[in-house]
């Protein structure tokens, strides 16, 4: 492995971090990633301009992630397995996902549609003003089901990788992404080789968590559902990472899910994601679930596969 870990310790390790962030979840001061986003944007604001954005770009987002995870890279081989844990924890998302969602579902079941408009106003980027209880249902549930791997297991993939330091390398390059990879005059340019390097590190855990969503549906007809959404909705989804995780998601949740949706007050008409019902207040707490369920299945994995490791170790001893 990249971070010289045996399979075994970074199994160990791995499951140790994702309780910590179950248990703690994130920060209440002082959380790395703000820190971070307050770097990049300066970084941002310094070479955002002139010509030759996009090579103004990949500097910036070289300045801003390899200088980080070279110096956690370092710490790691001074400090040793603690600090990898730690780091997971600081990249995970798991249980703040929970936690920016769950809010959102008890607000819509008392029917406090002002509070539910401002809190998923907090984790989606569309209008949420007039949105209605089943617009906002919609947006958490889709929010879920991407974040599940740009939060979670895309962060863990990198983890089983290359240990903390490739955690610390996806997070932040998965938050430049977040950050400057839109498609408007200001960052089409100069935020592209953000948006294609995510692009890039996101694409194996991206179908690692639809596959994952298949296998984790109730029933085999959530299964086949979600497989059918993968492969027919996922390639009219704009994002290649996000289309097949919210897609085979929607399917096994037995949701329709996608359609239109309002962004900077203009009505944008995107595909349809899974097959179904709308979505209620109930199906955001179904969503977060499978996002759980499916961490589990990767440390599942993750132990299964370790134990082959060190049968096979002790095979040949």
């Amino acid at each position: 492995m990249l971070s010289g870990l045996s399979l075994p310790m970074l199994a160990a390790l791995m499951t140790a971090g994702v309780l910590l962030d179950i248990l703690l979840g994130e920060t209440r001061r002082w959380h790395p990633l703000v820190g971070f986003g307050r770097l990049a944007n300066a970084i941002e604001r310094l070479l955002n301009r002139g010509r030759a954005r996009f090579m103004r770009g990949a500097l910036a987002w070289t300045l801003a992630v390899l200088p980080m995870t070279a110096l956690t890279a370092w710490l790691c081989g001074w400090a040793g397995a603690a600090l990898h844990v730690f780091l997971l924890y600081l990249c995970l998302g798991l249980r703040s996902l929970r936690d920016h969602n769950q809010p959102i579902a008890d607000a819509l079941a008392q029917d406090d549609l002002d509070n539910a408009r401002l809190l998923t106003a907090r984790i989606v980027s569309r209008d949420t003003n007039n949105a209605d209880a089943a617009s906002l249902a919609k947006a958490s549930t889709e929010s879920l089901l991407e974040n599940g791997n740009d939060a979670v297991f895309g962060t863990l993939f990198w983890f089983a990788v290359a240990g903390g330091p490739g955690a610390v390398l996806f997070r932040l390059a998965n938050t430049l992404d977040a950050m400057w990879g839109y498609r408007n005059e200001r960052f089409d340019w100069f935020g592209c080789c953000a948006a294609r390097i995510d692009d890039l590190l996101n694409y194996l855990p991206a179908r690692l968590t639809a596959l994952s969503y298949v296998l984790l549906g109730k029933t085999m007809a959530d299964k086949k559902r979600a497989w059918l959404c993968w492969c027919t909705q996922a390639p009219a989804w704009g994002s290649p990472n996000a289309g097949p995780v919210m897609a085979s998601g929607a399917g096994a949740l037995g949701l329709a899910l996608g359609g239109d949706a309002i962004y900077d007050g203009e009505l944008e008409s995107r595909p349809p994601l899974g097959i179904g019902r709308p979505a209620e207040a109930r199906d955001i707490d179904r969503a977060w679930r499978l996002v759980a369920e499916t961490a589990v299945l990767w440390l599942i994995w993750m132990g299964l596969l370790a134990g082959l490791v060190y049968l096979r170790g002790a095979v040949h001893a």
